[in-house]
């Protein structure tokens, strides 16, 4: 008899805690009674539950102009077709910006008096960034774009709103003659926020070809000499062609061909910020860009390596059925932060490898988990008749393990750790589950080591590295 047992489902990252809407979600009843212009637009399922129709442009339009009045005070519009923001997910973008300033892993500088000043590449019309982040958290922004009709309609959507509008500054970025747009575009289209995944086809354009990006400037020579910013922020073009850019047809938040498509699509314009961001150096101390492919994610973050930064953070955003990841990086030294004992509460951490390929088996992966740590330098016993491999890792060791994973680079500053005086020791197993998948935990020896609040960066760093080499890349909606 098949065995009762349920697998336990990877808990999905929810709306950020901060985030208005995380205990409250709009409520489509209660903005309909009190907003006369939105009440066509809702409608009542058979269960008596109010809805919108996603696919009606002019409904998730108003839907926004709404919830930024009532929840954000902020008067707001846009023509017909420009791209058409959901406030829930922007926000979370917002709050895991502020999650970042305020960790102190890069420490501040004083040269904006103590203010916060961001970056917004490519507003757009609706300018939705910088309006939510100096409402909500009083910070100041410049905000750039190349269109007349985006800077026309993001001046008059920061001027709409005087109690914040000296904090925004748009900025007019000028086009090249490399610049490629289509000709004959209406600017209308349909472009979903609301779905899990995006386009499969574009998986294997992005993944296979390498198109370096051509067109406006979008940091070096729209950042002024001399200006300091403590992030900037990016929604970039997810799309290589228009026609991509309308495949799914289950909503319509509009969008012209300027805030959708680039050459190269999403992952040749995040690699052009990465290149100016090697330029611009700690102009910023944070740079920051949205991701919506995991693939593309997967390759930016090996870019960063490359170019040396000092701080790489990744999150995912999850709004409903919508899925992005954010990026950020750094190229100021992080701040050094004592490693003190019991930093993890857990001395046992396990995580599954799905979708193993057939030719591998757990023999392999044991031998892969001793040669990961040895890599590092660290000790390793491996009892391949139990499929167990017994570490130890000195303070030197725990940080060549973590400075090869960026991601956790700012866990383990080289300095403070080398001050800790015991060794950590811990024990990898490896279990067969069902063909195909395997379970490996991790169980730490001595929990009042002074190293063990690596063991949790370092159990992370090596199933990155596992799934890497031996589980299959799925398409479509596999996401991190």
């Amino acid at each position: 008899m098949p065995s009762k047992k349920r697998r336990r489902k990877e808990e999905r990252p929810k709306i950020h805690p901060k985030n208005k809407y995380s205990d409250n979600p709009p409520d489509f009843a209660l903005l309909a009674s009190l907003y006369p212009t939105f009440k066509p637009f809702v409608f009542y399922t058979r269960e008596g539950r109010p809805r919108i129709d996603w696919t009606d442009f002019n409904a998730t339009r108003e839907l926004t102009r709404v919830l930024l009045l009532h929840d954000h005070n902020l008067h707001w519009w846009i023509p017909h077709g420009q791209l058409c923001p959901t406030v829930p997910n922007r926000s979370n973008y917002i709050h895991w910006i502020e999650d970042l300033l305020s960790s102190h892993i890069i420490p501040r500088d004083n040269a904006n008096g103590g203010n916060v000043r961001g970056f917004d590449i490519g507003t757009g019309a609706n300018c939705i960034y910088p309006l939510l982040g100096a409402s909500l958290l009083g910070w100041s922004f410049v905000g750039s774009d190349m269109t007349d009709v985006a800077i026309e309609w993001a001046e008059r959507n920061v001027k709409n709103n005087p109690n914040i509008s000296e904090l925004i500054e748009i900025r007019k970025v000028k086009c090249s003659q490399d610049t490629v747009s289509p000709e004959g575009l209406s600017g209308e289209s349909s472009y979903s926020e609301e779905r899990e995944g995006l386009p499969p086809s574009s998986l294997d354009i992005s993944a296979s070809e390498d198109k370096s990006y051509y067109g406006p400037a979008i940091l070096v020579d729209v950042v002024r000499d001399g200006e300091t910013f403590d992030f900037c922020m990016c929604n970039p073009p997810f799309f290589e062609s228009f026609e991509e850019a309308g495949l799914n047809p289950k909503t319509s938040c509009g969008g012209t061909y300027e805030e959708m498509v680039c050459p190269g699509g999403e992952k040749a314009f995040i690699t052009r910020i990465i290149e100016d961001s090697v330029v611009l150096k700690q102009s910023f101390r944070w740079y920051t860009s949205m991701v919506g492919r995991k693939v593309n994610l997967k390759f930016l973050v090996s870019k960063l390596r490359e170019v040396g930064v000092t701080v790489v953070k990744t999150t995912e955003f999850v709004q409903g059925k919508t899925c992005r990841w954010g990026l950020a990086w750094s190229f100021v030294p992080p701040a050094k932060k004592i490693v003190t004992p019991h930093v993890t509460e857990k001395n046992i951490l396990s995580f599954m490898l799905e979708g193993i390929q057939r030719q591998f088996g757990a023999i392999h992966v044991l031998q892969s988990v001793e040669s990961f740590f040895l890599a590092g330098g660290a000790s390793c016993k491996l009892n391949a008749s139990s499929f167990v491999v017994d570490i130890t890792a000195s303070a030197d060791h725990c940080n060549a393990l973590l400075n090869n994973d960026v991601k956790y680079i700012e866990v383990a500053s080289c300095s403070n750790v080398q001050e800790a005086p015991s060794n950590l020791c811990f024990r990898i197993l490896v279990f067969q589950q069902i063909p195909g998948t395997l379970l490996v935990k991790g169980s730490l020896q001595h929990r009042d080591s002074a190293l063990s609040g690596l063991f949790s960066s370092i159990i992370q760093q090596l199933e990155a590295s596992l799934r890497q080499k031996f589980c299959k890349e799925k398409t479509g909606t596999n996401y991190i």
